[in-house]
């Protein structure tokens, strides 16, 4: 009975550490003058890319015939002017934002769930079972990217967004799976874990109860700095004509249309990589300082 009693007082023990480690990164992110401004510009992008389409009267591909390739505040109504078939930049630029954050965001959730439930799996089970998973996260990481979004461009329609999907999916799990087997490891050595083993917990329920509990701080951050990089490897394949496709926009597409009129007409490039640019930098910054944050050697 006493120790049954010991046993659960070291489980409360350890669920009270990480609430006062989060209490604590709170308090630390409040007090940061980046993180305030980071935060704030990224809901501002949000909200830009959910909304400013509706504050202009031109749809993503309507056609402007009479102003083509204009400047912006050449003419009344296209505030980052128009492209060469006389779309409306603006409304491209923030559908092409809202595009881009839809599959990133989407594409770091789906690698999210593999990689957690793999790494969280082969980190608690250990063993052969650990060997063989981590052989094969280390056989797909051999495969040439491109290669794999080539082949899945070819079995399915090019531009469809369950390509995307599936193309940042496949890559992007492997290494959340890497990280949070890495953390596994080291949680299941931790009293509180040993202590729920010797109450005869079931493995999937300490797994649910105390494991994935504590990697949340882990996860959290690794989301905020991969979602950045879901967006580059969307912009990357719709630069090279492998992702979105005409006549709808990403920041990937109208980017390398913008590269190809650079000379000409620089505003097509200049609005929407400046968008991704401080997208880029608002998330980069947010990860860097919650990362610092959750660092338990900080506190």
């Amino acid at each position: 009975m006493a120790g049954s009693t010991r046993a659960c007082a070291v489980i409360k023990a350890g669920a009270r550490s990480a609430g006062g480690l989060w209490q604590r990164a709170a308090v630390r992110l409040r007090s940061r003058r980046s993180v305030r401004f980071s935060a704030g510009a990224l809901v501002v992008l949000v909200a830009l890319a959910v909304l400013g389409p509706f504050a202009s009267r031109w749809h993503f591909d309507a056609i402007d015939w009479q102003h083509l390739a204009q400047a912006p505040g050449a003419v009344a109504g296209h505030w980052f002017g128009t492209d060469r078939l006389g779309r409306d930049l603006f409304v491209r630029t923030l559908t092409g934002l809202r595009l881009s954050l839809l599959v990133s965001v989407l594409a770091t959730l789906t690698s999210l769930v593999i990689g957690v439930t793999y790494g969280a799996i082969a980190g608690f089970t250990g063993g052969r079972t650990d060997e063989l998973m981590m052989r094969s996260v280390d056989v797909l990481y051999a495969l040439p990217y491109l290669f794999i979004v080539i082949i899945l461009t070819s079995l399915l329609p090019r531009g469809s967004l369950t390509v995307l999907f599936v193309a940042l999916g496949a890559v992007g799990w492997l290494t959340t799976a890497r990280i949070v087997r890495g953390q596994t490891l080291a949680l299941k050595r931790r009293d509180f874990i040993e202590a729920a083993r010797a109450l005869g917990v079931a493995p999937p329920a300490i797994l649910m109860r105390h494991v994935l509990p504590n990697l949340i701080g882990t996860v959290i951050v690794y989301a905020t700095l991969t979602v950045p990089q879901m967006i580059l490897f969307e912009s990357f394949l719709s630069f090279l004509g492998l992702g979105v496709q005409e006549p709808r926009a990403s920041l990937g597409n109208l980017i390398a249309v913008g590269a190809q009129e650079m000379s000409s007409a620089p505003w097509m490039l200049i609005a929407p990589a400046a968008v991704l640019v401080l997208l880029l930098l608002c998330l980069n910054f947010l990860g860097d300082n919650l990362s610092d944050a959750l660092d338990p050697r900080e506190h």
